[in-house]
């Protein structure tokens, strides 16, 4: 009793920049470590955020003198099950405004009225061509059908008007069944593709239906994914894939075509079958020697969730495949870009761990403080700083970036601050429980189910006149 005595009067008497004195050696360490942590990855936000401002004027001025019509975009859309999205996602299709175009639906073995669906769009939509996928090699996966859209695109696409058609511009768009792309999109794309170095380019997630506390919420949350850590990244050419919204030259999907390792039955394609296939991808790009770019002046509007436990059902999927990506840092420092890009590179394929230890660093930092040795007086500053890394300076930030008709920036960031920073502690728990499903070997998931088209939309986002196709 006596040494846990004098350890809590040695704590009291610590000056407010050493709140850890007095404590075993092994818990000064790990506190300090984890503090350290915690403000590098402060000053690195901070240096991505100037640098995302400055890579958004130098897209604008790329995209003024860009030409669309030097490329064919093929928007690529996998479906299973979509017979409530699908026609409204390929009608605003249609009314994408590109001079060479092409829309292929992966009917990945729907069983509703999908397949109906598609047969009369096909008959109104001459540039609408249907991959259909039939069972045992449909459903397994959203990266087997891509795959198969990718040899589709060579095969089917790349043929009569558009036979030979240079790979190097012809740009193969991913779209869920609930995405919205402005018509637009070509013209915005275009400038980040005459670099003919950029691969891939992920457009601004936004999620329409964001009326909804969760589904804002989800909106705020793509965009603190954008800008702040994305849009930085792309002056290095590090920044990543998203699932929706992704644009990538077929002459870069052909270069990272997986021909080795493959079991039985499983085709070659770009594509792996991961929980997070989008993420593995970029990845690859980039090792591969193509740019990756993320964008923010255009954007792809998606169904945001409603429900929490199938929100955090989803949270969940997508953080167990980004622990699976620990496999991709096997020779990440030896990937062909400058020395601060392969930092970052490695620092982008760590953000579980990191997000898992500074919220063990939060969760004792608070315990030592309000329940331990630690005085008031110099306790409360690195839960501060622990708690403001994870929550609220990204949150404010993205807030203050981001803008909503009629709502001045400072004033929506301060009032959104605390709002957001509620909802992201709602999906704080996903990183763990991600580690222990991917620790235990549970990998089977079931796709989150759509949910009726919301025609509520906020005022900023236009509802097109869309083609009687959409009825």
């Amino acid at each position: 009793m006596s040494g846990l005595a004098t350890a809590a009067t040695v704590a009291a008497t610590a000056p407010w920049w050493d709140p850890y004195r007095g404590m075993p050696v092994g818990v000064q360490v790990l506190m300090w470590f984890l503090l350290a942590l915690t403000l590098v990855t402060v000053g690195v936000i901070v240096w991505l955020v100037v640098r995302a401002w400055f890579e958004r004027r130098r897209q604008r001025r790329a995209a003024e003198t860009a030409h669309e019509d030097e490329y064919l975009w093929v928007f690529v859309v996998p479906a299973l099950n979509e017979e409530v999205t699908i026609a409204d996602s390929v009608s605003r299709l249609v009314a994408v405004q590109a001079t060479h175009k092409a829309i292929v639906v992966v009917d990945d073995g729907s069983d509703d009225g999908t397949p109906e669906v598609l047969a009369r769009l096909r008959a109104e939509v001459p540039e609408l061509k249907v991959l259909r996928r039939e069972l045992p090699n449909a459903r397994v996966g959203k990266s087997a059908g891509l795959d198969d859209a990718w040899e589709f695109v060579h095969d089917e696409v790349l043929t009569g008007r558009y036979a030979g058609w240079p790979t190097t511009r012809v740009v193969v768009g991913v779209v869920d069944a609930d995405g919205r792309i402005p018509a637009d999109a070509p013209r915005a794309l275009a400038g980040a593709f005459t670099d003919e170095r950029v691969g891939g380019v992920q457009a601004l997630v936004r999620i329409y239906n964001r009326r909804h506390y969760l589904t804002w919420g989800q909106d705020v949350e793509f965009g603190v994914m954008a800008y702040v850590y994305q849009l930085g990244r792309s002056a290095w050419g590090t920044a990543n894939m998203g699932g929706n919204g992704q644009y990538v030259r077929l002459a870069a999907l052909d270069d990272v075509v997986v021909t080795e390792g493959l079991p039985p039955g499983v085709e070659r394609g770009p594509w792996r079958d991961r929980l997070t296939e989008d993420q593995d991808i970029g990845v690859r790009l980039v090792r591969a020697g193509w740019r990756g770019r993320q964008t923010v002046l255009t954007s792809v509007d998606q169904q945001g969730v409603t429900r929490l436990r199938r929100l955090f059902k989803q949270r969940v999927r997508w953080a167990q495949g980004n622990w699976q990506a620990f496999s991709l840092l096997r020779g990440a420092l030896r990937t062909p870009v400058s020395v601060g890009a392969r930092l970052d590179h490695v620092a982008y394929l760590l953000m579980p761990l990191l997000q898992l230890l500074m919220g063990l660093g939060l969760v004792l930092s608070l315990a030592f403080w309000l329940f331990g040795d630690v005085p008031f007086v110099s306790g409360w500053w690195p839960s501060l700083v622990f708690f403001a890394t994870l929550t609220l300076v990204p949150s404010f930030l993205t807030l203050l970036m981001t803008t909503e008709p009629g709502r001045h920036p400072f004033l929506r960031a301060v009032f959104g601050l605390i709002p957001y920073m509620l909802y992201t502690w709602l999906l704080w728990p996903v990183v763990t429980v991600a580690l222990v499903r991917e620790l235990l070997g549970h990998r089977g998931w079931t796709k989150t189910d759509r949910e009726p088209l919301d025609a509520n939309l906020p005022d900023d986002v236009a509802q097109e006149a869309v083609p009687a196709v959409a009825g």
